[in-house]
Order: structure tokens, then sequence, then C-alpha cells
């Protein structure tokens, strides 16, 4: 099978030519005088085996895309680790996500106190860091100062629960996610309904796909600024997408007041709603679909600003 032969040192009880090759025989021989022959054996064969597999590393064709990821549910969310699993495969990642829970962050940011990054370790050994800052404040920092070049698209999620309508306000997740629009990146928040594993791995392979198809449309313009909610039970299968407009109906948290003597305190309760827009996110959402919203951070009333005119002097 090889046809370079192993060289060996001249022992008791026979002779060997350094420059021969060692027939069976010889070998069977060494071996019975010698058992140092089966660890340089073994050595040898490691030594090819490890030059083989370097070598079949070095033919596989790196991507040269770049994401940055980052969420609101902290660096070690089961969400953000399935989205890294997906697109690893077909990007260059870099993980810059928050230390602790941020939900409901906004897009708020950190600046009066010192950010601390860390370093995290990963199975995959691709550069991951926690900060300690708003979801915005991670997307900026990444960019700046974590990541080498200017990203191809940042993502932002897999949220714990879903950012419909004006919670898109109050997300960290949008808000990390419009961070990055702020700067001219294409950038996509994505939330999934629940907290089931295998859904977050469906979503994560369906975001995957929605990159290469942007891409291969070239659809991945600097403005690009994308919400996408999964309804819970993905796994079992995805009744299909729709391409929906925000809606505009409140679905925030109201407050109650709880029975505490002498104090008035008050707990957040998920609002109830239905959208009867069917062109809605939320209307389509709770129809079991995908829901894909085009967001912008331009917030100009057009209509309005021609309207108020006349008050100017």
């Amino acid at each position: 099978m090889y046809q370079k032969a192993f060289k060996f040192p001249v022992t008791a009880g026979y002779k060997i030519d350094k420059n021969c090759k060692i027939d069976n025989a010889t070998i069977n021989n060494y071996m019975k005088t010698n058992t140092r022959f089966l660890a340089v054996l073994l050595i040898g064969y490691l030594v090819l085996i490890t030059s083989n597999l370097s070598l079949a590393n070095e033919t596989i064709p790196k991507s040269n895309f770049t994401i940055l990821l980052s969420n609101d549910d902290g660096y070690n969310a089961p969400g953000l680790e399935a989205l890294a699993d997906a697109l690893i495969p077909i990007a260059m990642v870099t993980v810059s996500a928050p230390s602790t829970q941020q939900s409901g962050a906004g897009h708020g940011i950190t600046y009066r106190e010192p950010v601390l990054v860390s370093s995290i370790s990963n199975a995959h050994k691709i550069p991951w860091y926690s900060v300690s800052g708003r979801p915005a404040t991670c997307v900026r920092l990444g960019l700046e100062h974590l990541i080498k070049e200017k990203p191809d698209l940042v993502i932002s999620g897999i949220n714990r629960g879903e950012n419909l309508g004006l919670v898109t306000f109050h997300s960290g997740t949008v808000g990390a996610a419009r961070e990055a629009s702020f700067l001219g990146i294409p950038a996509i928040a994505v939330s999934l309904q629940g907290d089931d594993k295998n859904d977050y791995k469906i979503a994560s392979e369906y975001i995957r796909k929605l990159v290469e198809k942007l891409k291969s449309q070239n659809l991945l313009t600097d403005m690009l600024l994308l919400n996408v909610n999964f309804p819970n039970g993905v796994s079992n299968g995805i009744q299909g997408t729709r391409i929906t407009k925000l809606s505009s109906i409140y679905n925030g948290n109201e407050y109650y007041k709880l029975n505490v003597p002498l104090i008035k305190v008050y707990k957040a309760k998920q609002k109830q709603i239905i959208d009867s827009d069917p062109e809605t996110d939320i209307n389509a959402f709770s129809k079991g679909f995908v829901t894909i919203t085009p967001l912008t951070i331009y917030q100009t009333d057009l209509t309005k600003l021609k309207d108020l005119k006349i008050l100017e002097d």
C-alpha cells in the first residue's frame, strides 16, 4: 500500500540494510525483538492521516460573506446559538450579544458607564463576545471594534417571543437590527413565538435559506431592514410566508394592580388583540404564517410635513 519504506536501526540477531525495503518476514522478526516498532508504525500512520486531513481542509473554500449576530436575550440564549449553527456553513460569523437579558430594551443605548466586553469560548471557535450593554450598543461595538471589516449583514435573534406591530418599538431585538440600518448595513430581526428547541432549529434553517435568496436576488441593499416572526410549532411544518405591513394596533403590555397592602404594586401582562386587516403582520401571524415585514428608519410623515408648511414664518 505504501511505497516508501521505513528505516530501522540495526538490532541484535540480524542485520538490516537501512536503504532497502523491509519485507513481511523481516517485519515480523523485528516485531518479536523490538516492540518499539509498533510505536514507530503508529506515529507514522498518524502523521500520514494528519497530513491528508490538513490538505483536505485547505481545499474547502471559505466564504467571504460576513455576518454579525446579536440579540436581546443574552449571549448564551438558545435562539442565538441555533442561528449561529445554521449560518456558519455559509458565512464568516461574529457574535456580539448582551451579557444579561435585555428584553424590552427597545433602541436604548449604553453610554453613561463603561462597557465590558468578554470573549466567550464556543464549540465553533468563532469570535463570540458578551457585552455589558444594550442590544443596540452590542451591535455598535461589534461593528466599530469587534469585527475586522464591515459585515455584509447583521442579524438579531432569534428572540424568545414574537415581535409584531407596535411592539417593535419596544423590542431590543428590533432595536439591535435597526442600529445596523442606521449605519447603512442590511439587517434582519428574527423572533419566535415560544421557546421550543426544535422550532429554533427550523427557524434558523429558514433564515439561512432566506439569506441565500436575498443574496442571489441582490436584495441585500444598504437600507434593508426586515422583521421576521415565526409562530410556534414550525418544527411540525411551515404553513407559508406572508410579506406584510406593520400593524398599527397597539399590542403592548397592559398593567394590572397586585393585591399588596400599604403600597401600590403593578405588573405587566401581554395584551391579546385582533387585527382584521389581512395585510398586517398580526393578522397573518394569527393565521399561522411566517411574517416578513420590511421596516424603515425614516419616520417623517410627509403628508403632515406638507400640511404644516403654512406654519413657517
